[in-house]
């Protein structure tokens, strides 16, 4: 039975980050974009949009989450977000580019 609960508990660590609105609300996206109106950022549909058919924006976009940019979307800057991981960042990425 111990191997078992071991098992269980390693599964729980490696499972895979569900992005979702709380997810973006605990790491403050929301405080900068909304789903459908731009607030300081584009909103989640325009960046979607913006993004949709291209093979590296999970990747790139992610970066941009955890370092922060300017200049795509006009002079106002994203600051970089070092409170989300990777794994965080291309979750939540995801997430974003499914709005439609």
């Amino acid at each position: 039975m111990k191997p078992f609960l071991a098992l269980a508990a390693l599964a729980c660590l490696s499972a895979p980050v569900l992005a979702s609105p709380q997810l973006a609300q605990q790491k403050a996206c929301v405080a900068c974009h909304a789903a459908d109106k731009k607030i300081l950022g584009p909103s989640f549909k325009d960046i979607a949009a913006k993004y949709a058919g291209q093979k590296d924006a999970v990747d790139k976009l992610a970066q941009k989450v955890i370092k922060g940019g300017v200049g795509v979307w006009g002079q106002v800057p994203m600051p970089a977000n070092s409170s989300v991981s990777e794994a965080e960042a291309k979750t939540l990425v995801q997430w974003i580019l499914t709005h439609k």
